[in-house]
């Protein structure tokens, strides 16, 4: 027998948010991008990235084959084109010359792509990006046609300067690359998504889906997650569960969350006709 409860409900439940993610001419119903490095094999790549449902996937042209080297897999034949929008980013790169020169090898190699993401480093250790390499790189791309995804810190007058001399979409970090150290100056992070014309993506520093949910929460367009899926006990189930928790956080934006109070208790239940009891003096 088929229970016709929610039919008969007096409105229109919407569950999920249906608003596209869109980059430039790209548009996305998932708004996690996952990353192919540090995954113990191509086969556990291929089903992280099934798993976590996203639609666009970043590559390291520095490290990964792309069939320049017949010796070793080739990620595109676990992550095909025709399924993935890929997005060849410039990790290892420390100057804004070296930047460009990888990214024209990527377009060579992945038959003029153009869409990028543009990452310039300035220090090995902490892999903090260098902002002035960065705005130099993307000039120069941008001047060559590429549409430039760009990885920044979370100074909001930097990625303000970025989208300015036309980057497609602003990628600040919650944290250090690699850390799980989650979004630490979310009020940075919440500036340049309140200032920003394009695509807000935070990239770097997501340890876990709650993580993910919180950047969504504060109205990122999307988040670029890697470290946290590849370095988890359960890669496959971490991937689900961050997809669950970017879905969950945009929702709850979208939803226009109450303001929060300092002093000011509301209880949830009214007091209307609440007989009070009067206190004697």
């Amino acid at each position: 027998m088929v229970d016709n409860t929610l039919k008969k409900l007096p409105f229109k439940m919407r569950p999920f948010d249906t608003e596209k993610l869109k980059i430039s001419k790209y548009k996305f119903s998932s708004r996690l991008i996952v990353g192919t490095g540090k995954y113990k094999d191509m086969e556990e790549t291929r089903r992280c990235v099934e798993a976590s449902g996203a639609e666009m996937v970043t590559l390291a042209i520095r490290r990964t084959n792309l069939g320049q080297n017949d010796n070793s897999p080739n990620l595109l034949d676990y992550i095909s084109p025709s399924k993935y929008t890929l997005l060849p980013n410039t990790a290892g790169c420390y100057t804004a010359e070296e930047a460009f020169r990888t990214l024209l090898l990527a377009r060579e190699l992945l038959d003029g792509h153009c869409l990028v993401k543009l990452e310039v480093l300035g220090n090995p250790e902490t892999l903090y990006p260098n902002v002035v390499e960065t705005v130099s790189a993307a000039k120069k791309l941008i001047t060559e046609g590429f549409e430039v995804m760009v990885y920044t810190s979370d100074d909001p007058i930097i990625a303000k300067e970025l989208e300015d001399i036309g980057c497609v979409a602003i990628m600040p970090l919650g944290s250090l690359i690699g850390s799980g150290q989650g979004i630490l100056n979310p009020l940075n992070l919440k500036l340049i998504v309140e200032n920003a014309n394009v695509p807000v993506i935070m990239d770097a520093g997501i340890g876990t889906a709650s993580d993910a949910a919180r950047a969504m929460e504060l109205g990122c367009e999307a988040v670029l997650v890697n470290s946290a899926i590849a370095a988890a006990g359960q890669p496959e189930q971490m991937a689900t569960a961050i997809k669950q928790a970017v879905e969950s956080g945009r929702n709850a934006f979208k939803a226009k969350p109450m303001k929060k109070k300092n002093y000011s208790a509301s209880p949830s239940s009214p007091v209307e006709g609440i007989i009070e009891k009067k206190i004697k003096s």
